[in-house]
């Protein structure tokens, strides 16, 4: 069973599927989530990187800042103000 990511800006979904991993930096520093994290609501740092590694093994990458991670049942939601692939 893997993770269920969504990742959206205010504009438009820049990412969904299922992943193994996902690495965001947070207002907190860099936090890691695999498949059984426990609940948590975070605030994402102002410039910086998610990085999604897919089931098949790809990791991508988004540019994601001024927003939020939310990880419950493994369902990670990354909404941000402004978000793009790169």
């Amino acid at each position: 069973m893997a993770l269920t990511v969504s990742i959206v800006s205010a504009a438009e979904e820049v990412w969904t599927g299922e992943a193994t991993q996902v690495i965001a930096k947070t207002t907190e520093g860099e936090i890691g989530i695999l498949r059984g994290h426990e609940p948590v609501l975070a605030v994402l740092a102002e410039e910086g990187n998610v990085r999604v590694t897919d089931s098949s093994g790809t990791v991508h990458t988004v540019e994601a800042a001024d927003g939020f991670l939310s990880v419950d049942h493994d369902r990670v939601e990354i909404v941000a103000r402004n978000a793009k692939l790169t």
